[in-house]
């Protein structure tokens, strides 16, 4: 295994409210030099919920998303509150976006984005045993549309335009596999 770089320099280049810019000077065990920059996540770590109906549907949500200025269908998803648990978040997330919580959660993977440059997890939770439990603490802007997408027509949803966010590809198709489907 390979002698990891050393970081010689860190340099702050740019904040907001969510993230902070870093720029790291490296030194390489062969001694080259190279500048990285990476983004830290000011919010820990973050859940993404792969809900299952009895009927065999995932519920998704319809959200904006001001990366791609449009609305995206995706899992719900939220940041875990400091000293919150995984799975309490998960379930709280599930509430306040769809209106429905779980008897039944478990973490099935833990996912990164980008670890070339951004450092920020997301635990991946299946959540079955579904019943109807809204929660109106939620910082959503607008209310979500909750979708229901048959686990049987899978294919036509990873064709969809507005399916398009790569935890959610990589959840559904880890729940999938997680159910032998």
């Amino acid at each position: 295994m390979k002698t990891k770089p050393v970081i010689k320099n860190i340099k702050q280049i740019g904040d907001s409210r969510l993230f902070t810019i870093q720029q790291l000077s490296l030194e390489f065990s062969n001694g080259q030099t190279a500048e990285y920059e990476r983004i830290k996540a000011k919010a820990g770590k973050a859940v993404m919920i792969a809900a299952v109906t009895q009927q065999q549907e995932i519920l998704l949500v319809r959200e904006y998303a001001a990366g791609t200025e449009r609305y995206e269908l995706q899992l719900p998803k939220g940041i875990v509150e400091p000293g919150e648990e995984t799975l309490v978040a998960a379930n709280r997330e599930l509430s306040e976006e769809t209106g429905y919580a779980a008897d039944s959660l478990k973490i099935l993977q833990t996912m990164r984005v980008s670890p070339g440059y951004f450092d920020h997890q997301t635990d991946l939770v299946l959540a079955t045993g579904l019943y109807e439990n809204k929660l109106e603490t939620g910082d959503e802007p607008e209310a979500l549309e909750v979708v229901k997408y048959p686990l049987a027509d899978i294919e036509s949803l990873l064709q969809r335009e507005d399916f398009s966010e790569s935890r959610s590809i990589a959840g559904v198709l880890l729940v999938m596999r997680e159910m032998g489907i």
